[in-house]
């Protein structure tokens, strides 16, 4: 079983392919970058859990990387460690004042990096922070960002669920259930990513429970696209029966043969207009009520 994705931003070939063959092995799914430009690139196409990142690159410095990283809400969450040679206290400082979760100086102990890696991931998964399948805010980054809606004006919530998902994963199983669940997380930042702003926030509310906060305007426009990219990728988690036939045969208790369509996104939509809202778990209430009450769009 996967420990998690890791991003090891380092320029050094020698050590980040030692970095990535040992973590590998402690199974983790490694991904590594070169450059800053690359390392925030990656982290749009895909979320990593955690990010060992080195200060001195070709590029630009991790300093930077880390305040990119922290001032965009789709990756504000990520924890990183820094890996530098630079063991002076005003840097240390100043790569924690940037958010950092940790610093770590070359040469480095591996053991002591594994246990920094896992320990920062642990912080943030029991701190309810982030989702563990798919690295999406989850729990608390959730609530503080519907908590800053109170505040704001024309604002939508896009609520996302996955019809099927339950038949789905008891004919496949659970671990191709979780691949469904890290595909939608992709779906949803690479809408973000064409329609949407660098503003827009991708939360994972639990189960097959998604949800995007954005501006009202662009809601119409996010769904729509987010439905197309959906629709012409997820045949490709199925069997090639199931794919040509366009529906799963399901059995019942007694026997009998059941039709189940493929999987499709159940969406329901509320925005400031629908409110007064005085609660967060109002607004919540509302977008699920939304998704299920036949109001979805």
């Amino acid at each position: 079983m996967s420990q998690g994705r890791l991003m090891i931003v380092e320029d050094d070939p020698d050590i980040s392919n030692m970095l990535r063959i040992y973590f590998q092995t402690q199974g983790y799914e490694v991904a590594v970058a070169q450059r800053g430009e690359d390392a925030l690139e990656m982290c749009r196409q895909k979320l990593p859990h955690i990010i060992v990142l080195d200060i001195m690159l070709p590029d630009m410095d991790g300093y930077d990387v880390c305040r990119n990283l922290r001032g965009s809400l789709r990756t504000s969450h990520i924890p990183i460690v820094f890996l530098t040679q630079k063991d002076e206290r005003s840097d240390k400082i100043h790569g924690l004042e940037l958010g950092a979760d940790d610093y770590i100086t070359k040469p480095f102990d591996l053991e002591e990096l594994k246990l920094r890696v896992k320990n920062a991931m642990g912080r943030a998964q029991y701190e309810s922070l982030t989702n563990p399948t798919t690295g999406l805010p989850s729990g608390r980054l959730i609530e503080d960002q519907l908590r800053g809606l109170m505040k704001r004006g024309e604002w939508g919530i896009i609520y996302v669920g996955i019809r099927g998902f339950g038949t789905f994963s008891e004919m496949y199983g659970f671990v191709a259930g979780e691949e469904v669940l890290r595909f939608v997380a992709m779906v949803l930042a690479n809408t973000v990513d064409t329609v949407g702003t660098a503003n827009d926030f991708i939360g994972h509310i639990g189960a097959d429970d998604f949800i995007v906060i954005v501006g009202k305007e662009l809601i119409d426009l996010m769904i729509e696209d987010l439905r197309q990219r959906f629709d012409a990728e997820i045949g490709t988690h199925y069997d090639w029966q199931a794919r040509q036939q366009g529906y799963l045969v399901v059995h019942d208790e007694e026997g009998g043969e059941k039709k189940v369509e493929l999987m499709s996104l159940s969406i329901g939509v509320v925005t400031a207009e629908d409110g007064p809202f005085y609660d967060i778990r109002e607004i919540t209430e509302a977008a699920a009520s939304a998704r299920r009450g036949g109001q979805a769009v």
